[in-house]
């Protein structure tokens, strides 16, 4: 069983040893947002809905079917837990930026390039690190009765029965963890003021770190031995279950977010990726590492338009029993909107790390239809996908192919414009619950002995690949050269 932690719900899917799916199960929970700035989610509802997915998800097959878990999970979030193992706070999620100011503060008084060497990552309010400091500041009754910090993989852990281990992926999300010692870094714990002792112990992905205790495991309808192993961060989780086990291949995920997830060999840490705040972590392959190009808005961005302006097109899905995304999509048509996006409806993502400067819609006429606008928005997404993969490719992290996985992988039509808009081809896969599906992957190398990349050979099935086409690929080339003048251009409007 693979069971996948998101932002907005969490799902569990059921795999046999050949990679076929058994069972499937989803529940959604709501984001709290109780001003403007904050994004939360409330940890015990989480719980509850990824122990109903799994009860769920188990009872479509035999009572003795789960023989080994694995946990993807969202970063960055941690809930703070008592001494009765009780939730003292909701989690606050990558969304978050009420951290900021510390973000900003306190970082340059660490040093800037100082935190980047040691955890591979450059400062923002989404970090777990930032958002304790927040907490010890504003509400330092919770900080000091908290006896764990735990970020989704291991509070699930927890709930389980199980010791609290955290994959080296997961880990690094925090920036509290050393990318190259993979331990706890000392002097930051001691900047928080924290111990080791407060956070689950960091272990390599698809390592065994104990079974489901009996009792949930009854509640659970499972049966008693079942293997947790460590899962990991959902995006290196995902590029894995789209089979990026080499370097030139990279996972391209569109679900709340667009991430880009590559692999390489060893740690690339350098002030070009640095200033691009492009990251450098573990991934889910021990003595591997991968970075993350993303946009926070992603496909956000098509949810938004759904909701305020795509009104016709739900009431055709209610009415034709259809999706309202999959007929939003049929009306973009194959051509260039002719508009330009700046797509910063959320913070923004790699590699501004902004969060202040608005998205921004440039080029309307009179003549402008809707279904342009709806092109526009998700041109623009590829459009800031562009822009890291070409900074990446500056410091010769290549991508020549890209594996889709995510909701939005499931339309044609959309990775089609992603492919026209970047010039690159764009794999298709068969399964595109990729995190869900590297979890298993995990679960089982560890239950069965056989090596992880021999699972991924056999399980991963590629489908289509979507060429760009020309006459669009010349057109985006010729429009990323004015995409790349909107930002510094509206940061001036902006200021």
């Amino acid at each position: 069983m693979g069971l996948d932690v998101g932002q907005t719900g969490c799902r569990a899917i059921i795999y046999d040893e050949g990679g076929t799916k058994l069972a499937f199960s989803y529940r959604e929970y709501p984001t709290i947002v109780p001003e403007k700035g904050r994004a939360e989610l409330d940890s015990e509802e989480v719980k509850n809905s990824c122990f109903w997915v799994m009860k769920d998800a188990q009872k479509q097959c035999p009572a003795d079917s789960v023989r080994g878990l694995g946990i993807s999970t969202q970063g960055e979030a941690f809930t703070p837990i008592g001494t009765e193992g009780e939730c003292l706070a909701n989690a606050m999620i990558t969304f978050d930026t009420r951290a900021a100011v510390i973000a900003e503060q306190w970082s340059n008084q660490f040093g800037i390039k100082k935190l980047y060497k040691i955890t591979g990552h450059t400062a923002h309010p989404m970090f777990s690190l930032f958002k304790l400091l927040w907490l010890k500041n504003h509400h330092p009754e919770i900080f000091d009765r908290a006896v764990k910090f735990l970020c989704f993989e291991d509070f699930i852990q927890h709930s389980l029965g199980v010791e609290p281990h955290i994959s080296w992926s997961l880990a690094g999300r925090t920036m509290l963890f050393n990318i190259r010692t993979h331990r706890w870094e000392q002097e930051l714990l001691e900047a928080v003021g924290i111990s080791p002792s407060k956070l689950a112990i960091p272990v390599p992905s698809g390592e065994k770190v104990g079974t489901i205790s009996s009792a949930v495991a009854r509640d659970l309808g499972l049966i008693e031995d079942v293997v947790v192993v460590s899962g990991g961060h959902d995006q290196p989780l995902g590029a894995l279950g789209a089979g990026v086990i080499s370097p030139s291949l990279a996972m391209y995920a569109t679900g709340t977010s667009d991430c880009i997830t590559p692999v390489f060999q060893k740690p690339v840490l350098n002030d070009s990726l640095m200033r691009s705040n492009l990251c450098t972590y573990d991934y889910a392959i021990r003595e591997m590492y991968t970075t993350v190009a993303f946009s926070l808005t992603g496909g956000n961005i098509l949810k938004w338009f759904r909701d305020v302006w795509g009104k016709p097109e739900a009431d055709i899905a209610s009415a034709s029993r259809r999706d309202v995304y999959e007929i939003l999509l049929e009306r973009i048509g194959n051509s260039p909107s002719g508009l330009l996006v700046l797509p910063y409806f959320t913070p923004s993502g790699t590699p501004y790390f902004d969060t202040e400067v608005p998205g921004t819609i440039t080029g309307f006429r009179l003549s402008t239809k809707r279904e342009q606008v709806l092109r526009a928005l998700l041109e623009g997404v590829a459009f800031e996908m562009r822009l890291n993969l070409d900074i990446l490719e500056r410091s010769h992290i290549a991508i020549k192919e890209l594996r889709a996985i995510g909701g939005g992988a499931r339309s044609k039509i959309w990775t089609q414009l992603k492919a026209d808009v970047l010039n690159k081809p764009i794999t298709t896969v068969k399964e595109t619950e990729a995190a869900c599906f590297a979890a298993a992957m995990l679960a089982c190398a560890k239950r069965t002995g056989e090596p992880l990349e021999s699972i991924v050979g056999r399980w991963v099935k590629t489908g289509e690949v979507i060429e760009p086409k020309e006459e669009n690929a010349s057109f985006y080339t010729d429009q990323f050269e004015s995409y790349k003048k909107l930002y510094p251009a509206m940061k001036s409007v902006h200021r």
